[in-house]
């Protein structure tokens, strides 16, 4: 069973959640969240989604390298 990702949460929240999650997100192009001082200000306020489109990332490859590593987002 796939574990479940809320990414109507923050991105603090999940993190603090899932600790794994910071090298996935990593891979996708969101580099400053292994900066401890990001992740605990900006991420406390920012959602993957809005991260996403920040970074003009498809949320469709975002759902994709998530559900490689064993994770279901829901919350879309």
């Amino acid at each position: 069973m796939k574990k479940q990702i809320d990414i109507s949460k923050s991105v603090y929240e999940i993190c603090t959640e899932n600790p794994d999650i910071i090298d996935i997100m990593k891979d996708l192009g969101f580099e400053s969240i292994t900066n401890p001082g990001m992740l605990n200000t900006v991420g406390r306020v920012m959602t993957i989604s809005k991260g996403a489109a920040m970074k003009n990332i498809p949320m469709d490859k975002i759902k994709d390298k998530f559900a490689e590593k064993g994770y279901e987002l829901t919350g879309l």
